[in-house]
């Protein structure tokens, strides 16, 4: 047997457990991107033999009925659906997906608020959740999640504050026998994928790469700012007031992250007067960026808009189709383990 032959089966092997927990080909997840992961690059992306996750997001049920169907109209692969912990509709949304048959739902954003993950497992689908520590890691495993999602501070979007290499080393040597493990943030190219499964991922989590697919519905400003980023200009917001507990969001830099800023001020101010409770002003700063991402995403407005993107993003020059990303990445993997060996 050829070492190109013995890579192709150590890659089999090494994502066997996480293709066969989402039931597909390959163990990479789009990442739910808000205003990306839609119908198109979804249904694109488990076509692809890898595994779409539709970005619910603010979406109403409604909104959300309508989305998996139309997703189911272009894909029979699996495929599943990305809830936010902190929507005022979140059992109606559960509710939805458990209508569609959806197989997998992750939650995100947050500690799964008390019966969401019994009402999604009463459904027969699984439960994913992201562990930014340890700590949550067992907890959300006592809670009864059948996977993980580790995503370090180097993804797009919505981060917490630990590199995904460190919480690989920390999480995985405990855990990953427990159950599946999936490492998000900052994967660009195989060469990190092999060595995350090495480690003993169960498979991979890639947002960024997929973002300026042929099959985004991303607008070519936006694909176009992408290309021309390098690592070092996709920053985090910076938290102004230590009473407005604010995640911090991975973007390129532009006026829209200025203008964030005065978005907490006028929250903070309004704290301080007593208009607003906590839980209303998170849900306006949660509202600016769902406004903010949509204006870049779909009006092209990269002066004024969000451009959350990971540093990964140094690594992505051109428009490819989905499917030629994912033969890319996977090739690339299967050189690194040949290259191991």
């Amino acid at each position: 047997m050829s070492e190109t032959d013995l890579a192709t089966d150590r890659l089999a092997a090494l994502m066997a457990r996480g293709a066969a927990f989402l039931g597909c080909e390959t163990a990479i997840i789009c990442g739910a991107m808000s205003w990306v992961s839609e119908r198109h690059l979804v249904a694109a992306v488990s076509n692809a033999g890898a595994f779409g996750l539709i970005a619910c997001g603010a979406m109403t049920p409604e909104l959300l009925d309508a989305e998996i169907a139309g997703t189911k109209a272009l894909t029979d692969k699996p495929f599943g659906v990305n809830l936010i912990t902190m929507h005022p509709m979140l059992m109606e949304l559960i509710a939805v997906c458990a209508k569609h048959g959806v197989g997998h739902v992750v939650l995100a954003g947050g500690l799964p608020p008390k019966g969401s993950i019994e009402a999604i497992k009463a459904s027969g689908a699984r439960v994913i959740c992201f562990a930014p520590a340890l700590a949550l890691a067992k907890k959300l495993h006592r809670s009864g999640v059948d996977a993980l999602v580790i995503e370090g501070m180097e993804a797009g979007g919505h981060i917490g504050p630990v590199a995904t290499g460190v919480l690989a080393q920390e999480i995985l040597p405990s855990m990953a026998s427990e159950l599946p493990i999936f490492i998000a943030g900052g994967i660009g190219h195989g060469e990190a994928i092999a060595a995350y499964l090495e480690m003993g991922a169960a498979g991979v989590q890639l947002g960024t790469r997929f973002a300026c697919a042929s099959e985004s519905i991303a607008h070519p400003n936006f694909k176009k700012a992408f290309f021309r980023a390098s690592a070092r200009e996709a920053v985090a917001s910076v938290q102004i007031d230590p009473r407005l507990p604010v995640i911090p969001v991975r973007a390129l830099k532009n006026a829209g992250t200025e203008a964030f800023t005065a978005k907490q001020r006028e929250v903070a101010q309004l704290l301080d007067e007593g208009k607003l409770d906590m839980g209303e002003a998170q849900l306006q700063i949660e509202h600016y960026w769902a406004g903010a991402l949509r204006r870049a995403v779909i009006d092209g407005d990269i002066e004024g808009g969000s451009l959350m993107a990971g540093q990964s993003v140094g690594m992505v020059t051109r428009e490819e189709p989905v499917a030629e990303i994912v033969a890319t990445l996977v090739a690339e993997t299967r050189a690194a383990l040949e290259r191991r060996r």
